[in-house]
């Protein structure tokens, strides 16, 4: 581990229409890094944005030779911009952060410390969230324990992904090439020694989130069947029960009839059992259907995205220039 001065701490900040928040983000980010002891590059992934947020990247990058710009060809998603931003990263040490100020750049001499301390992963987890309300909390806060719960792989509660990985933890993750891309799970599964730094997070300071219900809904899918089978053990377990409910009212049923005959038709209960059926059957298709359509999607074996462009920092251009 390289923590004297020649460190080199890289930044990733993925940005999809954040156009409002950029100049503020990056005014804090750099007074932060100013009084670090360390090398920095700030490496910035617009993710198919459709406002000007390509356009405030390029008037940073030309004010500040430690900003590099990756564009992706589209919209990839959040997941992937942040993969794209991790294989662009050259740091001995990465730092992965959102752009709406949610989550303080100035907590990042505390995560650089506990790395210097001897730790791969150094996650920010929230002790207060402001500025969402109490279904957002609820809901996060539900989705965290059910991963823990039924996920082999022991996910931080609170925590998003504002975070440090040191060098070795970064290349372990440019190794994984899944679509599926569950980041917060997967900085967990690869191992290594971690430790949360406590901090409060702050509400968006300008623009919208990006993160509907429908989007947060689909993303919780996402890390679920990722990272755990319990989906379809709960369908099979489910099933057992129904089929032994079935066989058991089978057995009251015949013996009714033998002893006291049984003369109702039944028509509307018969109704309601197939109705339930059918609906708890269509249920677990859709489970598997989950499942069935990760699967689809990996052995189609795309690459995870495309660049328009890349521009690296140009205090590296001046280093290589130096070299030749």
């Amino acid at each position: 581990m390289n923590t004297n001065a020649e460190a080199l701490i890289s930044i990733v900040v993925p940005a999809y229409s954040e156009q409002e928040v950029l100049p503020k983000f990056h005014e804090r980010t750099t007074a932060v890094c100013s009084q670090l002891p360390v090398d920095v590059e700030i490496v910035y992934v617009n993710d198919g944005s459709t406002d000007n947020t390509l356009e405030v990247l390029d008037e940073l990058y030309k004010s500040d030779d430690r900003v590099s710009v990756v564009d992706l060809s589209r919209n990839f998603g959040k997941e992937i911009a942040l993969t794209a931003g991790l294989h662009k990263a050259k740091g001995d040490a990465v730092i992965v952060i959102d752009a709406d100020l949610q989550d303080p750049p100035e907590l990042i001499p505390k995560l650089i410390t506990e790395w210097q301390n001897g730790y791969d992963v150094v996650y920010a987890k929230r002790s207060r969230r402001d500025g969402e309300t109490s279904l957002k909390k609820f809901t996060a806060h539900l989705f965290y324990r059910l991963m823990r719960r039924f996920s082999r792989v022991k996910i931080p509660e609170d925590t998003g992904d504002y975070r440090l990985l040191s060098r070795r933890a970064v290349d372990a993750l440019n190794t994984l090439v899944e679509h599926h891309r569950f980041m917060k799970g997967l900085f967990t599964w690869i191992g290594y020694k971690q430790k949360a730094v406590l901090y409060e997070r702050d509400p968006r300071l300008a623009g919208n989130t990006k993160w509907n219900y429908w989007k947060l809904w689909n993303f919780a899918i996402d890390g679920i069947t990722s990272f755990s089978s319990a989906p379809i053990k709960f369908a099979g377990y489910i099933g057992v029960s129904i089929a032994f409910g079935a066989f058991i009212y089978g057995i009251y049923m015949l013996v009714n009839t033998l002893l006291y005959g049984n003369p109702v038709p039944g028509y509307p209960s018969l109704i309601v059992i197939i109705l339930f059926l059918g609906g708890i059957q269509l249920i677990f298709i859709g489970v598997l259907g989950e499942y069935i359509g990760r699967i689809f999607n990996e052995t189609k074996q795309r690459p995870l995205y495309f660049l328009n462009d890349y521009r690296p920092r140009r205090a590296e251009q001046g280093e290589i220039s130096d070299k030749n």
